[in-house]
């Protein structure tokens, strides 16, 4: 494991570190406090070893600036152990205060650090396979299970935080809002499991409209699954004459699948409804953004279906 060895004695680290090199460990130094947070942002260790007195920041202080920027990360935590020449129980208690997780002697015996370090070698592999799996139960719960695109409470977020971000910029934004016309007739024509693969096919043509768009130049962009058959797809930074592009692209993408195969002579193959909004400087709350966006697709239905309605606001 990486270990971040921090201390302003050369011999200590010289020592400590060949200690743990003899150990199969990967040292890496760190002279005082102040150094030792820059190397844990840079190296992302799995142990730390941390001496408290030290110049330009002592080990207390250095801790609570690894625990504050691991506060800014998803499960993030490193297990710390101070390590001095004075394990006084007032130390200890300001250790753990600090946010270190144990304590232990610089003097300690050889056996002692040995098995102190097999211990954390455990605790650092379970917390890598912990990482990994909350990792992936975070993406799975982004994820919406039929289309594999990002789900509405992932878009929620996502776009709060676009939208931040735009609104310092005085950047635009284009919001376009996808519904698939005819769509009950279909379930009820072909079953369910029929309309299921239609809406994964309608996802990935809409998946690939927005795949342009990043080769565009228009990396931000994505689309999620809004609900039962609609679609939302977020266009940050999106210039004024791309926006229309866009959403006809959408629109001609999804009619080119030709579902179902055969002509329905009451309502034909599947096709989308459009409305969309687009904010040249992004101000304000988003939610008056949605709520157009609707009335757009609404006015989409109400104008014959299969069209795309928008506005600039």
């Amino acid at each position: 494991m990486r270990v971040l060895l921090v201390d302003d004695s050369r011999a200590i680290l010289a020592a400590f570190g060949a200690r743990l090199a003899a150990m199969g460990h990967e040292p890496v130094s760190a002279a005082n406090g102040a150094e030792a947070v820059e190397r844990f942002r840079e190296q992302s260790p799995d142990l730390v070893l941390m001496d408290i007195e030290m110049p330009v920041m002592n080990g207390f202080e250095a801790v609570r600036h690894i625990r504050a920027f691991e506060a800014t990360r998803q499960w993030a935590w490193t297990p710390v152990i101070f390590l001095t020449a004075t394990d006084t129980p007032e130390n200890l208690v300001a250790a753990i205060d600090a946010g270190g997780d144990a304590f232990i002697a610089k003097s300690v015996p050889e056996a002692v650090f040995e098995a102190s370090m097999k211990a954390m070698s455990r605790i650092a592999a379970l917390r890598s396979q912990l990482s990994r799996a909350n990792r992936k139960l975070a993406s799975l719960a982004s994820l919406d299970g039929l289309t594999g695109l990002v789900n509405r409470r992932y878009m929620d977020q996502r776009l709060d935080e676009l939208w931040g971000a735009l609104c310092r910029e005085d950047a635009p934004l284009g919001l376009l809002m996808v519904d698939v016309d005819h769509f009950k007739q279909y379930n009820d024509r072909y079953g369910h499991l029929a309309g299921d693969d239609a809406l994964r096919q309608v996802a990935a043509a809409l998946s690939r409209v927005v795949d342009e768009a990043h080769r565009d130049g228009l990396p931000d962009a994505f689309v999620a699954r809004y609900g039962g058959e609609e679609f939302s797809v977020i266009l940050p930074r999106c210039p004024l004459d791309a926006f229309p592009r866009i959403a006809e692209a959408l629109r001609v993408a999804v009619v080119m699948l030709a579902m179902p195969p055969e002509r329905n002579d009451s309502w034909g193959c599947i096709t989308l409804s459009v409305g969309g909004v687009y904010r040249p400087r992004a101000e304000g709350v988003l939610a008056p953004l949605f709520r157009r966006a609707d009335a757009k697709l609404y006015e989409a239905k109400q104008n014959g279906r299969n069209r795309v309605e928008l506005v600039v606001q």
